[in-house]
């Protein structure tokens, strides 16, 4: 057994952030923030626990933020 290994929260910071930005824009500069997208193999396996979401600004400037472990 490894005991070296702990658990990720790569979902649960990539949720806030995707929160966070849905309902608090006090600028009112965010258009819209997409699903978070999960990082699958071609055959939808799990490949890594890395998440994206995108985020498009009042002037349609696409943005991508990623959460992944260092």
């Amino acid at each position: 057994m490894n005991d070296n290994i702990s658990q990720s929260y790569c979902d649960y910071i990539a949720s806030r952030i995707k929160i966070l930005l849905s309902t608090q824009d006090p600028q009112g500069l965010i258009h819209s923030v997409g699903h978070m997208q999960w990082d699958l193999n071609e055959d939808k396996s799990f490949k890594s626990t890395k998440k994206t979401v995108e985020v498009i600004d009042i002037n349609n400037k696409k943005y991508r933020i990623t959460v992944e472990e260092a």
